[in-house]
This record gives C-alpha cells, structure tokens and sequence, in this order.
C-alpha cells in the first residue's frame, strides 16, 4: 500500500488528471465519429430560410432532411429535397448554399408549363400543394438523364428550374422528411 501511494506521488499530475478522465474523453470522441457518420450518411437539420415553399413549407420552419432513401431508390415526382447549389448558380451563391423544392419531372420526362398549368408528357398535373399557379410559359423540354426538374410551391416566388435549368442527381443531399420546429407543424412533411 505505501509503494503503491509512494508512486501515485511520484506522477506527474497531468498523468494523474489523464487517467482519471480518459473514459471520458473516449466516449465524447466515439459519440463525435457517430454524429458525424449520422449527420454525414442518414439525416440532418436544416432551416426553410425562404417562401419558395409556401404554403407547404413556411418561413422558420426546421426540418430533417433524411438521405438513406436515395440510396435505396431514385427520387420521385412530388419529393421535396434539399440540395446543394445547383452549377448554373455557383457565381450567385456559396457552392455550400442549400436549396429545396419539389420534384416536378423525372429523367425522361417532357415538362412544360402553360396557362399557370404544368404538364408532363403533354398531360396536366393535379397540385393540390402550390399558393398559386405559375406565370408565365416554360418549355417544353425533356429532362435529361441523371436530372431532375424541380420547382418551389411558391410558384411566383421561388428561383428553380425554369431559371437555371435542370438538376443533377448528384447535388441532391436528400429529401425532407420531418419538420419538428414549430413544434405546431410539428410531422412528416
């Protein structure tokens, strides 16, 4: 026992203060990797900053943006996603800026928009979900492979394909899937 209290004397206190919390740090670093691995690879938060997505989505509203789907399948006419500036609006805004709107049409697809009425392959849609329908004409163009044509439900409000074009799989980060803040809205978006 006088040994054993002998060498605790003999360490250096930072050794000392090192053991006694390495679990610890241990734990806080496997739980840093796990968020990181979670936010990186299966969901993350994000801020509806604009009114492209009124009256779905409203100002202030927070949402989880789940990304393990698009692994699973491709994205579908009527998902909203988050996705990263799209290459025809790098000079515009940071390469890190994220948007979010609606899939309206699918590789493949003929879009065109007429009388405030989308049509895809020559047939008009059903919206239920815009705060209005949209000005003006557009196309008709096909959607080319591996891209998507997207607009916000905010129809007159929203910077989306009609302006700059169609969207490249690989800058979508994922759709949105849950809005838990206000907690008022709170549910599946």
């Amino acid at each position: 026992m006088e040994l054993k209290q002998q060498n605790l004397n003999n360490t250096p206190i930072w050794l000392r203060i090192w053991n006694r919390q390495r679990e610890n740090v241990q734990i806080i670093a496997i739980a840093l990797v796990l968020a990181i691995l979670l936010r990186t690879f299966v969901a993350e938060p994000r801020y509806i900053p604009s009114q492209s997505m009124l009256p779905t989505l409203q100002v202030g509203d927070r949402i989880v943006v789940e990304k393990i789907s698009y692994y699973l399948r491709s994205p579908a006419i009527g998902d909203i996603v988050v996705f990263d500036t799209p290459p025809q609006l790098l000079e515009s805004y940071p390469k890190d800026q994220a948007f979010i709107k609606r899939i309206i049409g699918i590789p493949g697809q003929t879009v065109q928009i007429k009388n405030g009425q989308v049509y895809l392959n020559g047939i008009p849609q059903q919206e239920d979900y815009i705060a209005e329908p949209a000005k003006g004409t557009w196309g008709p163009l096909q959607v080319p492979e591996n891209q998507y044509f997207v607009m916000g439900d905010n129809r007159n409000n929203s910077n989306d394909s009609r302006y700059w074009g169609f969207l490249p799989r690989e800058h979508i980060i994922g759709r949105a899937w849950l809005r838990f803040w206000p907690l008022d809205h709170f549910g599946p978006v």
